[in-house]
């Protein structure tokens, strides 16, 4: 008789116990599910909003006239960015808070807790805080956005990193180089950052002539290399004004080094150096120069 007496007394213990959870799981339970659900969604639809602005951006751009980004077109996208993810960060921070609140903790009893974490966290991740405030100001002072070509000094970095920027967020950068590697820098370890493609670029051509070549003559070639160069149909469009020649920038042993410089769109004036360059090496052999040490002059003159 004794056993039947333990089972009820269990199970009548239980009973109350058992009422209170289904009762919670109706009432806090059912919210819990509802605002993680809803975070989700909302995250998901800010997520989504700010990449159709983001590819809007883009859109418009493709279906223009523009040969290059201009420079609110390329803030507009990474400040699209930017405030997608402090939005989305947000929305995930209230759901937590909610979903706290209906585990039965309370709001006010976690301000204590919350100061000696925060207080921990200023010690411990001054380099995430670092990180934010730099992107900040990346953003707002416009230094680079995205489509940009830079390159990016690194603390602790023997080697700079170089790309086209393809994503700015508060915390990092991610730039895509040109053998396709995907880099990522926090922005508070960025020490100094040239930007490659803003307003305008320069194509700067070191051509180095024997030191036996007349030089008023070479000169002359550059000059009309230059002027061929800006009445060409396709380069025109890339240049804001005709190439012009500066003269002698440096004197070696066998060889002097005349520049060419060249002010082109953002971003195109590797396309124009390349150019220039295979005008220059071909108008010089033209004309029996080629181009090297003294040695390949007197090939010229053999031939």
């Amino acid at each position: 008789m004794t056993e039947p007496v333990v089972s009820v007394t269990l199970a009548a213990g239980w009973l109350p116990e058992t009422t209170n959870f289904q009762d919670w799981l109706k009432s806090s339970g059912l919210e819990i599910v509802l605002y993680v659900l809803g975070g989700l969604l909302i995250g998901r639809f800010l997520s989504w909003v700010g990449n159709r602005i983001t590819d809007r951006i883009d859109q418009n751009y493709n279906q223009g006239d523009a040969l290059v980004r201009s420079e609110a077109t390329k803030h507009r996208h990474a400040l699209a960015q930017v405030i997608t993810w402090v939005l989305v960060t947000i929305v995930y921070t209230l759901v937590a808070l909610e979903v706290l609140q209906r585990l039965g903790f309370s709001i006010s009893s976690l301000v204590a807790p919350a100061t000696v974490l925060g207080a921990a966290l200023g010690f411990g991740a001054q380099r995430v805080v670092q990180d934010i405030l730099a992107g900040f100001f990346i953003i707002a002072e416009k230094q680079y956005g995205f489509g940009d070509v830079v390159t990016i000094a690194i603390t602790g970095s023997g080697e700079d990193a170089s790309g086209t920027v393809e994503d700015v967020t508060l915390r990092v950068t991610r730039l895509r180089s040109s053998d396709g590697e995907v880099i990522t820098v926090p922005n508070g370890q960025i020490v100094k950052a040239v930007n490659l493609s803003k307003d305008w670029a320069r194509a700067v051509v070191d051509v180095p002539i024997p030191a036996a070549a007349d030089l008023n003559h070479v000169n002359d070639i550059l000059r009309t290399v230059g002027r061929d160069a800006f009445a060409d149909l396709d380069l025109e469009p890339l240049l804001l004004d005709e190439p012009t020649v500066m003269g002698v920038e440096s004197i070696e042993l066998d060889t002097v080094n005349i520049r060419m410089v060249a002010r082109t769109l953002p971003g195109k004036q590797f396309e124009v150096g390349r150019a220039l360059r295979i005008r220059v090496a071909a108008a010089l052999r033209r004309e029996g120069i080629f181009i090297g040490p003294d040695l390949s002059m007197d090939q010229g003159d053999a031939t």
